[in-house]
């Protein structure tokens, strides 16, 4: 199986400056391009088909029923497997997987891999249109994974409008779950986040049938005073996590935590924190789209050449597909979720935030060819990021300008669309909101036409065999 190395937050409803849950990650996978769609998948009744993966074989019976559900799935499933990676279904529960995550081979001695068992490509489409709550999220996946086990290390998020969640499967059978606070959130980035695992308290905490008893049976917890630290137990230290992964954490938590100290290379940042203030959208996005900024480990600042490749940055060009997964509180439920969708490089392209109660999605983000087209949202976006990183510090600033104001619209776009929304209802208003996530591509392809012509205007004067004084014309 392919791996994929992504970086997820989580934030609780009582931790956000609107009391909506968010969910988010950055979907990374090992090639620069691997084109994606966003589709709306759906619903479905009286339904006798049988799911079967195109990369590990696995295979099994598919609901009768299932919801409406939004989707993100690779353009080429024949060669790269579905992976739906994000969805809202129709009773809006968000779901988002996989972060990637490595169990050690104490553990994995003892309960190893299923070779044809439920895997990263599979995960959405067996469980986001079957689940009427975050929980309910973790206990239907739970039982999928106890009847067919895992391939692989997964962490997966769920939220609904009160509960956010994330599990962990960290051997072929055996995973655990926290509730995220309402007032905290958490940061995950390829390796076993989670810490302290309470077992007396399955309110906050979900976990594989005989986790406790493996653990003792196979003397596999470290800590000499018994306490259960989930990442201790099964999780990774190595020089690779301090390099690849924990640096990660530490600058997501910096931006959300600037006044506490702590060290990039620590192995013990924590699960859980309290942000020093209520956070935004925006505030999710910018971790996402981050690259050590202001340090010296940022690849397009101005530290040594040792410290610029010192740390793996959370945004890629092999980001292929970031989101912020919101489920607001002070709207309709009707209308209240929203996927915040970025398909170029998130450093440089913006995060559309559609409405999820709809009929269908624009054929541009729908239909992704696998070549380069500038008719399709992925490949335009993608288009933008790589203008842009060319020539980084001429056209930064007007990169800058460009988000902000998209960033402006959008918002102004959400305000006047959830005012009519509310006036509507049943078809009307999905047919509505249809219309406008509509509005907002076509809005968003405009701006974003208009910012690639003039990175290719001002590009053709900055090439390097431009005629000026400066050169030294001889004579021959």
């Amino acid at each position: 199986m392919m791996e994929q190395a992504c970086t997820t937050i989580l934030v609780g409803k009582k931790a956000t400056i609107d009391g909506s849950t968010m969910i988010a990650r950055n979907d990374d996978t090992f090639l620069p391009l691997t084109p994606q769609r966003f589709i709306m998948q759906p619903a479905v009744k009286n339904r006798k088909e049988t799911w079967v993966s195109n990369k590990n074989g696995f295979s099994a019976p598919l609901p009768a029923k299932g919801y409406r559900t939004t989707m993100t799935p690779n353009a080429d499933v024949a060669k790269n497997g579905v992976f739906g990676e994000s969805s809202i279904n129709e009773k809006n529960v968000a779901m988002s997987a996989t972060e990637s995550v490595y169990g050690n081979p104490a553990a994995l001695a003892h309960d190893p891999w299923v070779e044809n068992g439920l895997a990263e490509d599979s995960i959405q489409d067996m469980v986001a249109p079957y689940i009427d709550s975050a929980r309910d999220g973790v206990e239907y996946l739970g039982k999928l994974i106890k009847q067919y086990g895992s391939p692989e290390g997964n962490g997966v998020l769920f939220s609904d409008k009160d509960e956010v969640w994330y599990m962990e499967i960290v051997t072929g059978h055996h995973w655990a779950a926290t509730r995220i606070p309402d007032d905290s959130y958490a940061i995950c980035a390829n390796q076993v986040a989670q810490d302290y695992i309470d077992f007396k308290d399955s309110k906050n905490y979900l976990w594989s049938d005989g986790l406790e008893e493996f653990v003792a049976k196979y003397h596999l917890n470290p800590n000499p005073h018994g306490k259960f630290n989930f990442r201790k137990i099964f999780g990774t230290d190595n020089e690779k996590d301090r390099h690849y992964n924990t640096p990660r954490v530490w600058y997501g938590q910096k931006l959300f935590n600037p006044e506490v100290s702590q060290e990039p290379e620590s192995s013990d940042l924590p699960f859980l924190r309290k942000a020093n203030r209520l956070l935004s959208v925006a505030d999710l996005q910018a971790v996402l789209s981050s690259h050590y900024n202001e340090t010296p480990f940022d690849p397009l600042g101005h530290g040594s050449e040792a410290d610029k490749r010192r740390y793996r940055p959370i945004s890629l060009n092999r980001t292929q597909n970031s989101h912020v997964l919101q489920i607001r509180n002070d709207v309709p439920e009707k209308q209240a979720a929203l996927m915040w969708i970025c398909f170029g490089v998130p450093t440089f392209t913006p995060y559309l935030p559609f409405y999820t109660n709809a009929n269908d999605t624009d054929p541009s983000w729908a239909n992704t060819p696998l070549k380069f087209d500038m008719t399709s949202a992925y490949w335009m976006y993608r288009a933008l990021s790589m203008l842009t990183e060319s020539h980084y510090s001429n056209f930064i600033q007007a990169n800058r300008d460009y988000l902000t104001a998209a960033r402006q619209a959008q918002l102004a776009h959400l305000e006047a669309t959830d005012k009519v929304a509310k006036k509507l209802e049943g078809q009307a208003l999905t047919d509505y909101l249809t219309k406008q996530n509509y509005k907002l591509v076509a809005d968003m392809r405009k701006r974003t036409e208009e910012q690639i012509a003039s990175c290719i205007t001002e590009g053709l004067t900055l090439s390097k065999l431009t005629d000026s004084e400066k050169f030294l014309w001889v004579k021959f």
